[in-house]
């Protein structure tokens, strides 16, 4: 996996397209380079044969007739062959556009439309044609020497071999691939050295962007040059101071307000403590009856919700200590299932909650904390869900699973991802309820402690469900 994306990375890609652009302009260089030499290895061979042939041609014509005999025709093929020299043409002459006369009693190779073309033209004439796989020259002539008004009546032929002159574009060919090769393979060195500098700056960035999401604000890159790169550095690093300054003042006011919600907690437990400790007699009074009725229903009110607020101000620490992290465990080997049966009886609900607990089953847990989760999850089914709730206890090697299912209404759609965020409420239209929204949150928390998780959902029979997932063994 990661061979195939350094393969499809950025730099074999820089690699492969200067590799391939350079490539491209080594093979188009070569191309015209071998087209223009090889035209102008051709054109040059066809302009000295002509110029030789027409000087020999001119010397020769004034000894020709007006009116020429074959034996005066064969004569000037032979004089012409005699003269080719390195060029070997052979020759051929004809009169009136008759029969070819040549010197040999084979005709030189010679194209029909030459033939055709030379019998209309005034001027000399060349084409390139192909004879036994290799590559000739043929040249029409005409004599104007023979007459000097009119067509000239005599046509001298002329066809050679451009063999020597193919092997000069064999050789051209050869040496522009030679010569593009090395280049298109040089070109890989220069492209790796750009692909280094241009990507070395990319690499600075991912590697701060790396480092500021794993938490480090305070990561900088480096910047060097005055590119667009470098103002992609400036960018993040402005970035970064920004976000560092955003994230410093959110978390200054974050430790500002929990440590208010702390000491406003503190602060009301002591004078809390005293009303409930003045309440307890009051209530005491009330239920003699040395109290008037308007009077006692009054001080059961007050202490009802002195009660409340005791309960929302221990909540509110509790919090405070899973904020600040001070909350920790206390391990122990306990008995789930008595640890079970006794919460559900210090709270007086044996009777209101339906039980599963296999006898015998030991795990590590905070009895206390484990004790804080059941009382929340089991308040809240009998609060919300109905008369009635359920409570089983399963085991694996490795985990504890706690199960705690109503028969009320469920979880509305829209609150079931938020059941465990803080100050959460089944009713948010009514602004006074028993709970203060707190418990399944410090549940949560005290799951987390154990290295375990908290979940709700809904039963497809209705109702809902509340499942706590515990190691057995902690870490």
């Amino acid at each position: 996996m990661i061979r195939l994306r350094a393969a499809r990375g950025l730099r074999a890609q820089l690699v492969l397209a200067f590799f391939l652009v350079t490539t491209l302009g080594g093979v188009t260089a070569a191309a015209l380079t071998f087209r223009q030499g090889r035209t102008a290895i051709v054109e040059r061979a066809e302009a000295d044969a002509l110029r030789e042939l027409r000087a020999h041609v001119t010397a020769r014509a004034p000894d020709l007739p007006a009116d020429p005999a074959e034996t005066d025709l064969r004569a000037l093929a032979v004089q012409l062959d005699r003269a080719a020299g390195s060029r070997a043409w052979l020759t051929a002459v004809s009169y009136r556009g008759g029969p070819l006369v040549t010197a040999r009693a084979q005709a030189p190779p010679l194209p029909a439309q030459l033939r055709t073309r030379a019998a209309a033209a005034g001027t000399a004439l060349t084409q390139r044609f192909h004879h036994a796989q290799t590559p000739w020259l043929a040249v029409a002539l005409p004599v104007t020497a023979a007459r000097p008004q009119g067509p000239a009546p005599v046509v001298v032929y002329a066809s050679f071999s451009l063999a020597s002159q193919q092997q000069d574009v064999d050789s051209l060919a050869a040496a522009a691939r030679a010569g593009a090769v090395p280049v298109a393979l040089a070109s890989v060195i220069p492209a790796l050295l750009a692909a280094r500098r241009l990507l070395r700056p990319l690499r600075r960035l991912r590697t701060a962007a790396e480092q500021m999401a794993g938490g480090s604000l305070d990561t900088r890159v480096r910047i060097t040059g005055d590119d667009e790169l470098a103002d992609l550095g400036r960018t993040f690093n402005t970035m970064s101071a920004t976000l560092q300054a955003d994230a410093a003042a959110l978390r200054a006011m974050e430790a500002r307000a929990r440590r208010f919600a702390a000491d406003v907690s503190h602060e009301l437990r002591t004078p809390l403590a005293a009303m409930g400790a003045v309440t307890e007699v009051l209530d005491a009074d009330a239920a003699s009856g040395r109290l008037s009725p308007l009077t006692a229903e009054a001080l059961q009110l007050v202490s009802a919700e002195t009660r409340s607020l005791t309960r929302l101000v221990e909540d509110l620490i509790e919090v405070s200590r899973f904020d600040a992290g001070a909350a920790v465990l206390h391990l122990d080997e306990v008995d789930l299932g008595e640890l079970i049966t006794k919460t559900l009886a210090l709270r007086h609900w044996q009777d209101r909650v339906g039980t599963d607990l296999p006898a015998g089953l030991r795990a590590r847990v905070d009895p206390r904390r484990f004790d804080v989760i059941l009382a929340n999850l089991v308040g809240n089914a009998l609060r919300h869900g109905g008369t009635a709730a359920r409570l089983r206890l399963r085991a694996t090697r490795d985990q504890i699973t706690v199960t705690v299912t109503d028969d009320g209404p469920g979880i509305p759609a829209g609150l079931l991802p938020h059941v465990f965020d803080r100050f959460t409420k089944a009713d948010t239209a009514r602004t006074r309820t028993e709970g203060s929204g707190l418990g399944l949150a410090i549940a949560a928390e005290n799951a987390r402690l154990h290295d375990g998780t908290l979940t709700a959902a809904n039963a497809p029979h209705g109702g809902a469900v509340l499942t706590l997932t515990l190691p057995r063994r902690p870490a």
